[in-house]
Parts: C-alpha cells; sequence; structure tokens
C-alpha cells in the first residue's frame, strides 16, 4: 500500500525515515515528481529500479542540498562552478566526473565515470534532503518511459503499491524536467534541453554549448523512446483525425490547449498534466498541435519526439 501525505513538517520526518531505511519515497521537486532514494545505498537505489521498472544501462540524478555536497561528489571544474553559481538551487542538472571517493553506488551512475548533479529548489525536496542528510538519487516518479508526473495523483496512478509513500504539495511549477549539461575538457555538451536554454548556459560561462549527437546515454532522459503515453502521439497537427484527442497550442484550439495564448512557460507547465488526460481519456491516438522550436519551445519539442517514438 502507498501513503499520501500533505507536504509537512511530520510527514518529511516520516520520508527521512524510510529514505534511511532504504526505501524510495516520492516527493515533489520545482521540474515533477521524483522517487527520492539513498544514493550511497545500492539496495535503495535497486529498489527505484525496481519500483520503475528502469533500464540498468539509464543513470539517475543525484540531489543534494548546496554546491558544497555536489563538489564533495564529484569535480565541477570552472565551468560547472559557474554553471552553480548561476543556476542552483534550480532547473539545472550538471553532469561531471565523479570522484574516486564519492561513495555513491554504482548503480546511480550506470557504470559511467561521471555523475548527474542537481541542488533542487523544491521546499519538500530541500527539506528530505537535509532531513535524511543523504545524497538522494531521484528520477521521475513514474513507471520508466511513461509519461513524467506534475501530480501525486500521476505518481499514485503510475507506483500505487510498489512504494511506501508519496509526499503531496500539490502541481509542480515548471512541468519539465531539469536541462541536463556535461562539463567535459572545458567545454559544454547539452544532453538534455529543460527550462534553461542553451543561450543562459552560454552566457553564465562564456561558453558555446554543443548539442549531444553521439547517441550513447550519458544522462537520464536520453531514450529515444521516453515520456510516452499507452496511445500512438501524431505531432505537429493543425486538426484533429477521427479517434484523435487533440492537445492544441496557440490558435490550434483542440480538445484541451497547452497554452491558448502560445505561452510557452504555460505550456511546458501543462504538457505532462494534458498528456495524463489525454491517456486516461481511453482514446486511440492523442495528437499536439505545432509548438515553436526555440527557447523553451525546444525542451517541450524534445519530450514529445520521444513520447511520439516507436516504442523500444
Amino acid at each position: 500500500m502507498t501513503r499520501r501525505l500533505p507536504f509537512s513538517p511530520a510527514a518529511i520526518a516520516e520520508a527521512a525515515a524510510l529514505i534511511r531505511a532504504g526505501e524510495p519515497v516520492a516527493v515533489p521537486t520545482e521540474t515533477v515528481y521524483g522517487l527520492a532514494a539513498d544514493a550511497t545505498d545500492a539496495a535503495a537505489v535497486a529498489r527505484i529500479y525496481a519500483a520503475k521498472g528502469r533500464p540498468s544501462f539509464n543513470p539517475l540524478i543525484v540531489h543534494v542540498p548546496d554546491v558544497a555536497a555536489a563538489e564533495a561528489l564529484a569535480d565541477l571544474g570552472d565551468a560547472g562552478k559557474a554553471l552553480a553559481r548561476a543556476f542552483w538551487p534550480g532547473p539545472l542538472t550538471i553532469v561531471a566526473p565523479l570522484r574516486a571517493d564519492a561513495g555513491i553506488a554504482a548503480l546511480v551512475t550506470a557504470g559511467l565515470p561521471t555523475i548527474a548533479l542537481r541542488v533542487p529548489a523544491h521546499p519538500a525536496m530541500r527539506a528530505l534532503l537535509l532531513e535524511s542528510g543523504r545524497p538522494l538519487a531521484a528520477p521521475s516518479a513514474n513507471a520508466s518511459g511513461t509519461i513524467s508526473p506534475t501530480r501525486a495523483d500521476h505518481v499514485l496512478r503510475s507506483l500505487a503499491g510498489r512504494i511506501p509513500l508519496v509526499i503531496d504539495a500539490g502541481a509542480t511549477g515548471l512541468g519539465l524536467e531539469s536541462t541536463i549539461v556535461a562539463v567535459v575538457g572545458g567545454a559544454l555538451r547539452l544532453l538534455r534541453p529543460g527550462p534553461i536554454d542553451p543561450a543562459a548556459l552560454a552566457g553564465a560561462t562564456g561558453l558555446d554549448v554543443a548539442t549531444d549527437d553521439n547517441g550513447t546515454i550519458q544522462a537520464p532522459g536520453q531514450l529515444a523512446s521516453h515520456y510516452a503515453p499507452a496511445a500512438p502521439v501524431r505531432l505537429n497537427a493543425t486538426e484533429r483525425r477521427a479517434g484523435e484527442w487533440l492537445i492544441g497550442f496557440g490558435p490550434v484550439a483542440g480538445d484541451r490547449s497547452l497554452s491558448p495564448a502560445g505561452n510557452p512557460a504555460e505550456a511546458a507547465a501543462r504538457l505532462f498534466d494534458l498528456l495524463h488526460e489525454a491517456d486516461a481519456a481511453g482514446v486511440e491516438h492523442i495528437a499536439v498541435a505545432p509548438i515553436p522550436d526555440e527557447g523553451l519551445g525546444l525542451a517541450i519539442n524534445d519530450r514529445l519526439r520521444r513520447a511520439a517514438a516507436p516504442r523500444i
């Protein structure tokens, strides 16, 4: 049985006790709900993989309370430190070389010599980090490859009975997972688009940002098929076809709209919500209106292309 508790000091204390006992718990961040467990405990991390049904080659993001905690686990380098100063706490994950004495379970990094780190801003996740006293591996709190959760209801729909506790703090603010950037040899490589765009990354470091294209899994969210509802997804739809549930944007109204005003931030916050709603409607197909492929639209379209990709 999975318990659901509203965010409070008592709920955080209970969640922290479960973390210290080696159990995973679902907790909101400013991006999506995460499934958190002690990143130094291999058995606890294995329970994340078991709950999600996650491929073992896909690494996990480790959440820490501050930059000092991040530097104890990885060599951020000058570029990584500049990014941390500019965007932490916040929706940025930095992939950097793992320190030999970090003490992180090998399952977390999926055998890679790097680690993905983030300092979150959401008060629930920050409280859990401080109360548990552990670095927390925390992928999205949903079955692997399915739609990411932006509400506790979404978590329960996917993981009820698989985890002991969900902390409910309402809808997440951003609605898209963090931007992931690798710091490699003094250069930056964008591994996953997100709320912080390449221009902002370049502005904070003075470095060019290359787009990852080598096809290897180096960070979460890089599987070709990901964030997927049960129904097939058609992109760039300007009209509804028979048997479709249409998600609109701007001038394309649809059954529901990501943003009637064509606002990318509003669309990002509502994206997974509406994919969940469409999927729950039991339709044969889901269609999504065109989203401009610039700024935050890059991240939205990244998620949509993976949602529409052939299943693996």
